[in-house]
């Protein structure tokens, strides 16, 4: 089993950070993600019905850890899209309203099962048998919708509790960084001076993004005394270009994408080539020298 697990895991991370590291807007990404994901499941389920394990501490293994870490994903990726294709388009507060009632739905769901997150949060394995091995009642779920729709060959009492335990976490962190980026939004200064003059960025967005938080983290700006959002308000206007109110969101897809800071990387070797190139006996390419 593990083998299958590890390989498969593997095949997913690949496709993933693929996925992430493509400049789509965030719809787009958790769609194609989702999509990675269900096959990836799907593929596990045909495994794990045909697979007879070994005993039952090998069955609690898969059902409270292996197939929860790869479902998580599934349901955190569905629950962004649904989240910003439902995301009203209006005022900065009707979003914040709004994101801050999906916080809501995930602290209500941890209240309902607050015993079983009490028990699995504090990494107690008592229960685990009657949690994690197929085929035990479960008086607390009997009355649920989707019941009699569990798969008995693939399901357990609690595999899917926690798999929606792991995914809410990520979606908090999720929906706290979109707050971020909108509180972000409105302490843009309105009436910051700045120079008549306005050149045009014709690099992308998230190049210039990327080269701000990197002047912002060494604090180049008055001893890094300057805010994240001040500095990408004076720069989209000396730049001539609108970043948007979500950097933040773009900050974290570069975070996770394959090359971190490629912009920053090709920014240095351009620059290398350029010193070498003026080097005496080198060719020169400067543009002020070509002026002779």
């Amino acid at each position: 089993m593990i083998n299958f697990v590890e390989k498969l895991q593997k095949d997913i991370r690949q496709k993933i950070q693929q996925i992430e590291a493509e400049d789509k807007n965030v719809l787009k990404k958790s769609l194609d993600a989702s999509h990675v994901l269900g096959n990836a499941f799907d593929r596990l389920k045909e495994f794990i019905i045909a697979y007879k394990f070994q005993d039952e501490d090998e069955e609690i293994l898969f059902f409270k850890e292996v197939k929860p870490k790869i479902f998580c994903h599934l349901i955190y990726y569905r629950k962004v899209y649904n989240t910003e294709m439902h995301r009203p388009v209006g005022s900065v507060e009707a979003q914040k309203e709004y994101l801050k009632k999906k916080l809501d739905v995930i602290q209500d769901f941890n209240d309902k099962i607050l015993d079983f997150y009490r028990y699995y949060r504090s990494g107690a394995t008592y229960l685990d048998a009657a949690y994690f091995v197929r085929g035990q009642p479960d008086t607390e779920q009997y009355l649920e919708t989707f019941y009699y729709e569990r798969d008995p060959q693939f399901s357990t009492n609690a595999d899917f509790k926690v798999a929606k335990v792991m995914a809410n976490d990520m979606l908090q962190a999720y929906l706290l960084l979109e707050l971020e980026a909108l509180d972000n939004y409105m302490q843009k200064p309105s009436n910051t001076s700045f120079p008549k003059v306005k050149l045009t960025w014709t690099g992308s967005k998230t190049d210039l993004i990327e080269m701000i938080y990197a002047l912002d983290t060494e604090g180049c700006f008055n001893n890094g005394k300057i805010p994240l959002i001040q500095i990408a308000a004076y720069f989209e206007s000396i730049f001539n270009i609108d970043l948007g109110n979500n950097i933040a969101r773009n900050f974290y897809d570069m975070r996770i994408r394959n090359q971190p800071t490629p912009f920053l990387d090709r920014l240095q070797e351009e620059i290398r080539k350029r010193m070498e190139n003026t080097k005496p006996g080198g060719k020169n390419k400067d543009k002020d020298n070509d002026k002779k």
